[in-house]
């Protein structure tokens, strides 16, 4: 064992430059981070130290972080897509997404049957605008707001004084169900309560994940076997419906995700913490806020010193991605991209540029050799490259 604790963060939608299939998936040109640093002056100092910024352009420049690029193997541009790959899952089949008239007919009239309860929306867009527009008339007839973002999921949404919160995870459950037909097979159904007045919402913390179960055995799965720990903070835990987790950290936003983060490293333990920042994709990518997304990433780069400041000798930080959300892409959908892979220790003497890892799964490969445990499904690790 090389590392005592592992910590990865993902930086949910944070692609850096179209993968090589990019135009298959209609993403030509889409770079979240490349057209973020061309449209706003984005200032990272501690990020850009790690070399977060040298994975644009993959030039050789020095840093205090070995860093590279990940491509994509998996099918899709989902979270659970990237997520599967990262821990060594392999996906070879898409899930469905509904990017032209929204859901079928007959899987609402489904729906609306099994739950006996109204619906309105079945539109494509992102969260907030979607709320704002038809939050009222929730109020006012108690109906459920059904949409899609464009990617591989069911938002069922409703205001927490109308339908209480485990009433809507109930509701949200039976979808799931129903959601897991093949004609209809959707990667993730949301839970999505909201709170306010008028036409401006706020969507609250409680929002929950329902994923379909894992086809293979992953990453966390091997940990966890084997009696070491793996601590999911935020959507973690949702995305491997629950399987291969030993303790369970919500966090609402990416702060809260930080702040935890930062909790759990005063911990002694050994294993994987692994922390999602949601944030990123689902207020500022989805929507297209591009400003927004670029002020996350600097309130990001303020608690970087505070991270590295935590990390023990034999501690190992890894921080990546899942897939794109370019803020400049025409639509709210995923874009298909590479990811950055930053990985920092103390121990580290001469980190430079790594070779570009062919799969997401490279990740988790390394996780576990550095436990000397099986290998996963898919993944070569790296741990080797790391002096």
């Amino acid at each position: 064992m090389k590392f005592k604790r592992i910590f990865l963060i993902v930086l949910d939608s944070l692609g850096v430059g179209g993968a090589i299939d990019a135009d298959s998936y209609g993403d030509k040109g889409a770079n979240t981070l490349g057209n973020i640093v061309k449209n706003y002056e984005l200032f990272v100092p501690n990020l850009n130290k790690l070399g977060f910024l040298n994975t644009l352009n993959m030039n050789n420049k020095e840093s205090e972080a070995y860093y590279t690029i990940a491509r994509p193997k998996n099918k899709g541009k989902d979270s659970l897509s990237g997520h599967y790959e990262l821990m060594g899952i392999e996906n070879n089949v898409s899930f469905k997404t509904f990017t032209e008239n929204a859901f079928p007919r007959d899987m609402l009239e489904t729906i609306a049957n099994k739950l006996k309860k109204g619906i309105i929306g079945n539109i494509i867009g992102n969260h907030l605008s979607i709320i704002n527009r038809l939050g009222r008339r929730h109020l006012e007839n108690g109906s459920l707001i059904i949409y899609t973002t464009g990617d591989s999921d069911l938002e069922v949404a409703a205001h927490e004084d109308i339908v209480p919160i485990n009433e809507l995870y109930q509701y949200a459950e039976e979808i799931r169900e129903i959601a897991k037909r093949e004609e209809w097979k959707v990667g993730r159904v949301v839970a999505r309560p909201f709170t306010g007045q008028g036409e401006e919402f706020t969507l609250t913390n409680n929002v929950r994940y329902y994923t379909l179960t894992p086809p293979n055995k992953s990453v966390l799965d091997i940990l966890k076997n084997n009696e070491l720990q793996v601590i999911s903070i935020g959507k973690v835990c949702d995305l491997y419906n629950g399987f291969g987790i030993t303790k369970i950290i919500k966090a609402g936003n990416n702060q809260e995700g930080i702040n935890k983060l930062i909790d759990i490293m005063d911990k002694n333990f050994t294993g994987l913490c692994f922390l999602n920042l949601s944030d990123f994709d689902t207020l500022y990518g989805h929507s297209r806020d591009l400003k927004g997304y670029a002020k996350e990433i600097e309130n990001l780069d303020v608690d970087i010193p505070i991270i590295l400041n935590k990390l023990e000798i034999d501690d190992l930080l890894i921080i990546t991605a899942d897939h794109g959300c370019d803020p400049t892409m025409p639509g709210s959908n995923h874009t298909r991209e590479n990811v950055p892979v930053i990985i920092y220790s103390r121990i580290f003497k001469e980190p430079k540029q790594l070779d570009v890892l062919e799969s997401l799964s490279d990740i988790g490969a390394t996780i576990v050799d550095n436990y000397g445990l099986e290998r996963p499904w898919m993944g070569t690790s790296f741990l080797d490259k790391l002096k």
